[in-house]
């Protein structure tokens, strides 16, 4: 799965939807039973293409920044598409990054904007996606169609725009799109580049030597000769880091579940 795939194919990239969100517990949040889920497991990795980089393909926290500098960031890097992977696409302290207030000034100024927080967010609906410690279990929910499903989609509109995946978090390793969803990405070919403060690149392997030297796993930062080596520090790197990050169920909420 660390391993980036060399293999370009052409894929048309579909048209743009803007899915609401799910209110956590509320109306429209599906459980599924364990044997759905292995069926769900089962299917997904065999209908994902394999596609290799066409555009670039950024990541990006709006953390506190003021909306103008902002979209100013998204400029620079020349992105068409915004992907908003986040579970809640609100704000309290900051309302302009509230999903309709986002998209409204995203499409004034020549952006699109696409919302995918319900199959790549860090907050899964179904509690098949968390363990038994009521943390949301990263390399599980990566398996199930709904994350599948929404790859795909990133995949595919890849092929068309440069674009960028938004969450909250101004670190990438404090966040799920790194944890979560850019090890799938360079499994299928991709190496993503992560906006930060300022509008400073740091490329995907920058962000994964820093998480190595992060985890006290620094030995094998950077160009290691022994691929393999770096590939198992990295896997247990990603581990350690999303126990740490990766958002956790209040013990009432695992309970009604």
């Amino acid at each position: 799965m660390w391993k980036s795939v060399c293999a370009v194919q052409n894929f048309v990239a579909c048209e743009s939807r803007c899915a609401k969100p799910v209110p956590p517990g509320g109306k429209g949040a599906s459980l599924m039973s364990e044997a759905d889920w292995c069926r769900m497991t089962d299917d997904a990795e065999v209908s994902l293409p394999n596609l290799a980089m066409a555009h670039k393909l950024f990541t990006i926290g709006h953390s506190a920044t003021q909306l103008s500098v902002f979209l100013s960031m998204l400029k620079q890097s020349e992105i068409s598409l915004l992907i908003d992977v986040r579970s809640r696409p609100r704000s309290q302290r900051f309302p302009h990054f509230d999903q309709i207030e986002l998209e409204g000034a995203l499409r004034m100024t020549g952006f699109r904007y696409l919302f995918l927080g319900e199959e790549l967010g860090g907050r899964p609906e179904d509690p098949k996606a968390y363990g038994s410690d009521g943390i949301v279990d990263y390399g599980k929910w990566r398996r199930s169609r709904a994350f599948q499903a929404g790859l795909e989609r990133v995949l595919k509109e890849s092929a068309g725009h440069d674009l960028v995946l938004m969450c909250a978090e101004e670190d990438p390793l404090n966040c799920h799109r790194f944890l979560m969803i850019c090890p799938e990405l360079v499994a299928h070919g991709f190496e993503p580049l992560h906006i930060r403060k300022g509008g400073v690149i740091e490329t995907q392997q920058e962000a994964e030597d820093r998480l190595l030297q992060l985890q006290q796993l620094g030995a094998v930062a950077g160009a290691s000769l022994f691929a393999s080596d770096r590939e198992s520090a990295l896997e247990t790197a990603y581990l350690a880091q999303a126990k740490q990050c990766a958002f956790r169920l209040d013990p009432a909420e695992m309970e009604r579940w």
